[in-house]
């Protein structure tokens, strides 16, 4: 490229950067500023929320909606979604006792709803209460048993616990009803090095 084609380039992207600004600040002056949504504070509905409201951005909005659910739950002893409510609460930020009791509360007001059953066995077997989970986990597995998810929460609390011989009827049950549960080959390994320790023995 000679030096009389790059300095014609620079003029022509020059006019055009030109042209372009004038003929934009014309259109504006004609007609306005174009509306936005952002310009009129609207947002589309299936937008997330944006500035102060939004999740995260306002920690003080968040903790107060999480008290205000607690307070709830406590003023409200008889009230069965606000104490499930507020063992969910607590189980997010892993204080597993406190979500313990109000799930227990929970299962007081409607001992025969299966949810609870198969949350107070999760939330104790995370809490690490493998006897305790067990329990919940075979209540819940005579309301529906058939399910996938209270027979691998028997399963890992067995094996949690070190009794092989009812984590291998948990697996073996898990394993006739969802033959490709993704949980089988850890359950499997874990059953098998259980097994191997006590031979060890």
């Amino acid at each position: 490229m000679t030096r009389d084609n790059l300095l014609f380039a620079i003029i022509g992207v020059l006019f055009g950067f030109i042209v372009g600004f004038l003929f934009a600040s014309n259109m504006v002056q004609r007609y306005g500023p174009a509306p936005t949504a952002l310009s009129s504070g609207q947002m589309p509905a299936d937008h997330p929320a944006v500035g102060p409201n939004a999740a995260g951005q306002n920690p003080g909005g968040m903790q107060a909606e999480i008290t205000a659910s607690l307070e709830k739950a406590r003023s409200e002893p008889k009230n069965f979604e606000a104490q499930v409510q507020a063992a969910e609460l607590y189980y997010q930020i892993q204080r597993y006792d406190p979500a313990i009791e109000f799930l227990l509360k929970a299962n007081q007001l409607k001992p025969d709803d299966y949810q609870t059953l198969v949350a107070l066995g999760l939330v104790n077997l995370d809490a690490g209460h493998y006897d305790v989970a067990e329990k919940w986990y075979r209540a819940a597995i005579l309301k529906k048993s058939g399910d996938t998810v209270s027979l691998a929460g028997l399963a890992a609390a067995t094996l949690g616990k070190g009794d092989a011989r009812a984590a291998e009827q948990a697996i073996a049950n898990l394993e006739k009803v969802d033959p490709n549960s993704q949980d089988l080959p850890q359950f499997k390994d874990k059953l098998a090095s259980l097994k191997a320790g006590e031979k060890a023995k």
